[in-house]
């Protein structure tokens, strides 16, 4: 009975470390956008001060509470799932709040990494036919810790 339990729990274990591990690699958004320019915070601070429109697109709170200063704050609401190939049709992004001219710069952020959010806004912007869009992809986590201004 008991070589039965630990087998059961052998395989329960592995299992689960499966599906971590398969949650773990969707967890993070792709490295790249194609039609996109990933930058840093130093690249976002020199775009933003040569005119660049800088975009928050982390919910109101989030934003209220600190952002990078001069950031506009336009949330990508997400109900499509966490993967390359989302569905933008189930979220809501005002696109209309971007710069009606396309050719204009865009950069895009919010918490890094694991934040779709701003992987998402890029896509969307990229498949409106917007010419230079940047997505920060360290996010505000990477401006704070680098210690640039925020708001």
């Amino acid at each position: 009975m008991r070589r039965l339990f630990l087998r059961c729990l052998a395989s329960l274990l592995a299992v689960a470390a499966i599906q971590h591990a398969a949650w773990a690699t969707q967890a993070q958004t792709p490295a790249q956008i194609p039609g996109a320019i990933v930058v840093s915070a130093e690249q976002v601070r020199r775009l933003a001060e040569s005119g660049a429109m800088l975009v928050d697109v982390r919910v109101g709170n989030e934003y209220a509470e600190a952002h990078v200063r001069g950031a506009v704050n336009i949330p990508y609401k997400e109900a499509s799932r966490k993967e390359a190939d989302f569905d933008a049709a189930l979220d809501r992004f005002e696109l209309a709040k971007l710069p009606a001219d396309r050719s204009k710069p865009v950069i895009f952020y919010c918490n890094s990494g694991d934040c779709w959010r701003s992987y998402k806004a890029s896509v969307v912007a990229v498949r409106a036919g917007y010419k230079q869009v940047y997505w920060f992809r360290g996010g505000f986590p990477e401006w704070k810790r680098k210690g640039l201004p925020i708001e």
